[in-house]
């Protein structure tokens, strides 16, 4: 008798689940009524760097999600960042809230949301006692984070930034899609460029120029991020992938040669979204963008990592 329960017992525990501790926690903050998001902390409290995450392009979520889109990148990049020991902050974009906001799409301009990297950099600078604060910025948030991070960050890094100003890049986008069509894309940034509108668009290209999205452009077309990385005075990391299919490594490089005191890795098979795309794989790429439980590329935060380490010796 005493035998079968010995058995019992040890069949018991070892049929027990084996829970994995948490090496985070997380805290909701509100920093002004357009900012919402989340901090990140280590469990240990000894957390002297905290990277404020800046999203990318359109209605982009504090995970890097949008409508019909989840990869979790910013998410995965901040749980990644705490188990190093290294805080951060993600939030959403106030576009994420027009509505419960009151805001229109015709009001919505590109330097709303440097205002909004602005009021996060304010925050913190006064608030939680970090002793260095690193912009991290992806895709349009690296042109964000390059404005807002002067005089007010300690260290900058791009994350997929482009190095041209954005109608260059929608141009040449255009024209890899629709040969026909770069030249008429050409002559409507200009237009908006200099006038701040334009009619003279092909009907293909309205979801592009529609009118209510043309003062938005103006306000985007103005900055240079090759010329406003220069007037950044604090270490530099410039990241890329060799998979990426929206943000080529020649834009990393444009801004490698503006600031030629920077760091910059080049990662071999990652994408947009950070994760590892062997080869030329289209389709597995594209998946990519909606497989929130596939990893990051492997080497993305020990690149990230390493520099910051490297800031509080």
């Amino acid at each position: 008798m005493l035998k079968t329960t010995i058995i019992g017992l040890y069949l018991v525990f070892m049929i027990q689940p084996i829970f994995s501790q948490e090496t985070f926690t997380e805290e909701e903050l509100t920093i002004n009524k357009f900012v919402n998001g989340t901090l990140t902390t280590p469990l240990e409290d000894n957390a002297f760097s905290l990277v404020i995450l800046i999203p990318g392009s359109g209605p982009t979520d504090r995970n890097s999600n949008q409508p019909m889109m989840k990869n979790d990148a910013f998410k995965k990049m901040a749980h990644r960042l705490a188990e190093e020991g290294i805080s951060s902050f993600r939030y959403d974009k106030r576009i994420i809230n027009m509505n419960q906001l009151g805001i229109q799409e015709k009001d919505i301009r590109f330097t709303h949301f440097v205002e909004d990297a602005n009021a996060v950099l304010d925050y913190f600078s006064k608030n939680k006692g970090y002793k260095r604060i690193i912009v991290a910025g992806h895709s349009q948030g690296s042109l964000v984070g390059i404005l807002a991070a002067k005089d007010k960050a300690d260290a900058f890094i791009s994350l997929a930034g482009a190095g041209r100003s954005i109608d260059k890049i929608i141009t040449e986008q255009i024209a890899n899609q629709l040969p026909d069509l770069r030249e008429n894309t050409r002559v409507a940034l200009d237009e908006i460029k200099q006038k701040g509108s334009t009619t003279n668009y092909h009907p293909f290209l309205e979801s592009m120029f529609r009118p209510n999205v043309q003062a938005f452009l103006a306000s985007w077309i103005q900055f240079d991020p090759a010329l406003e990385i220069v007037k950044l005075d604090m270490p530099v990391l410039i990241i890329n992938g060799t998979s990426d299919i929206q943000i080529k490594t020649k834009e990393s490089e444009l801004l490698k040669e503006a600031r030629p005191d920077s760091e910059m890795a080049i990662i071999d098979n990652m994408n947009h979204v950070f994760r590892e795309i062997q080869g030329n794989d289209q389709l597995a790429n594209s998946k990519s963008y909606n497989e929130p439980n596939r990893p990051l590329h492997p080497k993305l935060i020990p690149i990230m990592t390493d520099f910051i380490r490297n800031l509080e010796k």
